[in-house]
């Protein structure tokens, strides 16, 4: 009788070879150089995983950069006066416009066209159905643009040369998410001459389609910056010589109580309706200020607090 074989040989053949699917991890009856199943097959490895296609923008949508999260926005604009001012005044390039097919011509509308052809910026007559499904604001107007993002400025440049004769307006936001109410703060500013607007990065609305159009051009003209804290920019202007006045309700001063300092470089910082202005941006604040409330209400939309308080640093700069 022949000895039993001992463990080292289990799994071989007469010849010393191993036999197929003996302990190899292949299943038994498996052909040799068949694929492992699914389940047991190795992983691939990142760079030879096949890539996600990128996602493809449709054909007829309107051309535009990849928007910059970091910066003001601005890339679609929508509404007439918008979309005119973005042709009028030339300061970003703009890709496309779409105008309504069921729309009449008219002034507002003519100039667009004749604006855009002089800049040899393409013109499409679409559908209305497709101008609101590519829209974010409530009333386009039949009128949409696609441009690049609105550059965004330094703070250093914004407080300038405080030496020269003419003192600066700035404003500085803080904490105001409604694209409504900081298109209308554009739009006084740019009435009241401001000398620009400080927007913290963080939790703060940028220029959006809906901020634009409330805005009616005015994001066109007055100088922006985005700011990674707005308290810290504020100590930057102080230390610049740049007096910070804050609007809060529960202020002992009045804002027609500022006098001589109207004389002097201000930036008005504005808190949102509600929260109003943060802890940190008060304690930076030189001054704080209120606008007296008569009747039984005891706030003023942010947007409506905005264009009282810069007219009145007009209204005593004005005197002199």
């Amino acid at each position: 009788m022949k000895p039993r074989s001992s463990g080292s040989g289990r799994g071989k053949n007469s010849s010393g070879t191993k036999r197929l699917g003996a302990k190899t991890g292949a299943p038994r009856g498996a052909k040799p150089g068949a694929p492992r199943s699914a389940k047991q097959a190795p992983r691939q490895s990142l760079k030879d995983r096949p890539k996600r296609p990128a996602a493809v923008r449709d054909a007829h949508s309107p051309r535009a950069p990849r928007p910059d999260q970091h910066g003001l926005g601005g890339a679609q604009i929508e509404g007439r006066q918008a979309v005119r001012e973005l042709l009028i005044a030339r300061k970003r390039r703009a890709f496309e416009v779409w105008i309504s097919n069921d729309i009449d011509d008219n002034e507002v509308i003519n100039d667009i066209i004749e604006l855009a052809n002089d800049q040899r910026v393409p013109v499409r007559r679409v559908a209305r159905k497709e101008i609101e499904r590519e829209a974010r604001s409530e009333a386009p107007q039949g009128v949409l643009a696609m441009a690049a993002p609105i550059p965004d400025v330094d703070l250093a440049y914004l407080i300038g040369d405080l030496a020269s004769k003419k003192p600066k307006l700035l404003i500085a936001v803080d904490g105001v998410t409604d694209p409504g109410n900081l298109g209308a703060i554009l739009r006084s500013c740019d009435g009241a001459g401001v000398d620009g607007v400080i927007l913290p990065r963080h939790r703060a609305v940028h220029i959006t389609p809906t901020a634009a159009k409330s805005a009616a051009g005015a994001a066109e003209y007055v100088p922006m910056c985005v700011v990674g804290g707005l308290p810290t920019a504020l100590q930057q202007m102080k230390d610049a010589g740049v007096w910070i006045v804050g609007l809060h309700d529960a202020a002992d001063k009045s804002i027609f109580e500022l006098g001589s300092l109207g004389d002097e470089s201000i930036c008005l910082v504005l808190g949102a309706e509600g929260p109003g202005l943060s802890r940190l941006v008060r304690e930076r604040c030189d001054v704080l200020v209120n606008i007296p409330m008569l009747g039984a209400l005891s706030s003023l939309n942010v947007s409506v607090a905005a264009a009282l308080a810069t007219y009145e640093v007009v209204r005593l700069r004005s005197l002199k």
